[in-house]
């Protein structure tokens, strides 16, 4: 299939925090698209573009070419892509389906094999860069699925990201993420951690990042989150209960793989207080409100 603007039906399901904006760079790019959400209040800035609007994921798939995944959880994948109602359902010979969900390897391999079997191609192409790089189209997307079927979807990567690999066959592209995320995880104890001693020190925090942020100790994490950190800005660029999630699926794939992973462990046990205090839906920086609260301070009233 030969896949360009104003030729190319494009089908995009959930339009959350990231969904929206990437969906919204195809219809730049000058892609037809259809969309799909549980909540369609959700989708309405798209229709306000001039997306049309399905009904359900499998209705979706029969006005479409190819159709884009970003949802919640695993099940949620599943229902979407393989469920009665869902996008292969709804799918002809020659049509694609790209989930960019972070969801298990194992799936995306499922996936495949189910579409593979009705003459459907699959891929998994779950993203990193959170809200931030959703909006400026500045995404790292990591795919997995077959080389052609990757190759010919390059105008649509192109038009939300920014670091594009394909990382091998199916299952890959889910992989390469968990690696991500396990990075992330250990990371986001240290920047939490350094700011609660920077502040229980006394210092400035924003002319302490002035001169980390750019050295050995510096991370996309430090350098993004660590402001918001220090404004109390705890919207979510990506979910606490998503981030639970995607340390669980590592965690599982771990233990199938044999690896002892205690760093890992380690933030997930954090996390799941956090989410027992009542932040499951704000970011996944919000770490610093639970590091805070086991040293006694007070972040958001701090002075």
């Amino acid at each position: 299939m030969t896949i360009a603007p104003g030729k190319t039906r494009l089908g995009w399901i959930g339009t959350g925090v990231m969904g929206s904006s990437m969906a919204g760079h195809l219809m730049t790019a000058g892609f037809a698209m259809t969309v799909y959400n549980r909540s369609q209040s959700k989708a309405e800035s798209l229709l306000a573009k001039g997306a049309a609007w399905a009904a359900s994921p499998k209705s979706l798939a029969e006005a479409s070419d190819v159709v884009f995944a970003i949802v919640g959880f695993p099940s949620d994948v599943r229902e979407v892509m393989l469920g009665a109602n869902g996008a292969l359902a709804g799918s002809k010979p020659g049509n694609i389906l790209v989930d960019m969900t972070t969801s298990e390897p194992s799936l995306a391999v499922e996936i495949f094999d189910a579409a593979k079997a009705k003459g459907v191609q699959s891929v998994d192409a779950p993203v990193s860069g959170g809200d931030v790089g959703a909006k400026n189209a500045a995404l790292s997307i990591m795919i997995g699925g077959d080389k052609d079927v990757v190759e010919s979807l390059a105008p649509c990567w192109n038009a939300m990201g920014k670091t594009i690999v394909h990382q091998g066959g199916p299952g890959a592209g889910q992989h390469t993420k968990m690696v991500n995320q396990i990075l992330i995880a250990s990371n986001m104890i240290g920047v939490c951690e350094a700011l609660l001693y920077g502040y229980r020190a006394g210092l400035d925090l924003p002319t302490v990042l002035q001169s980390v942020g750019s050295g050995a100790a510096g991370s996309w994490s430090l350098s993004n989150l660590g402001p918001r950190i220090m404004n109390n800005n705890f919207d979510p660029g990506f979910f606490v209960e998503h981030f639970i999630k995607d340390m669980g699926i590592a965690l599982d794939e771990a233990k199938r793989m044999g690896l002892c992973l205690p760093g890992l462990a380690l933030s997930n046990q954090l996390y799941l207080s956090l989410k027992a205090q009542g932040h499951g839906r704000d970011g996944t920086h919000a770490l610093e409100l639970a590091l805070a609260k086991m040293a006694g301070v007070d972040w958001k009233n701090r002075k």
